[in-house]
């Protein structure tokens, strides 16, 4: 029997007002919901971008950063990252820095729409990460060095989700190298995610 996965829906000023179920809480009318993204770099600073599989409810077949996802009740957004990149990616972040503590964005697809406050980490692989992408998160992966993608995505000559499109110029804005992005204090997280 599979098991419900719970997402923390939260009011407008981050603090948690109760949770939904995952595969109810997407739709038309969706509540406003923890979430997190990160970008992961390996050893010679390339970035995993990640295409979303063609089965998920929400924005199927889209280009995006590394991995995204939701963190359970009570569960550290570290700690959710993390366990996300090892189930969808199967791979160790083995560094993790919280870079963009209080993004939120509302995206819409075919009726779907997403909105979450997602704090946005940026982490860094074990130095010999091979992605073994599960098939039902992720349908294609590569690296890309950070200059191209976020050039790229600025220029409007990379399509990606709305989230990472929205993402991308606040990044840029820390630095061009994200070994020297400035690490955000977690008192500026969601109240809901001071875990």
């Amino acid at each position: 029997m599979p098991t419900t996965e719970l997402v923390v829906l939260l009011d407008d000023d981050g603090q948690a007002t109760g949770t939904a179920d995952k595969a109810d809480v997407h739709g038309p009318d969706t509540p406003l919901h923890l979430a997190f993204s990160a970008y992961l770099f390996d050893a010679d600073g390339r970035l995993l971008v990640t295409r979303r599989a063609l089965g998920k409810r929400t924005f199927p077949g889209v280009w995006t950063n590394s991995v995204c996802g939701h963190p359970a009740p009570g569960e550290a957004l570290p700690d959710a990252v993390r366990r996300r990149a090892a189930r969808e990616l199967g791979v160790e972040v083995t560094s993790l820095r919280l870079v963009l503590p209080r993004f939120s964005y509302r995206a819409e697809m075919g009726g779907v729409v997403e909105l979450e406050q997602c704090p946005v980490y940026a982490g860094w692989l074990a130095s010999a990460a091979r992605p073994d992408p599960a098939q039902d998160e992720v349908e294609d992966a590569q690296w890309v060095g950070w200059g191209d993608f976020s050039a790229d995505v600025l220029a409007g000559s990379r399509d990606v989700s709305t989230w990472c499109r929205e993402q991308v110029p606040q990044l840029v804005a820390l630095g061009s190298d994200p070994r020297r992005w400035p690490e955000s204090h977690d008192c500026l997280l969601p109240p809901a995610a001071r875990v």
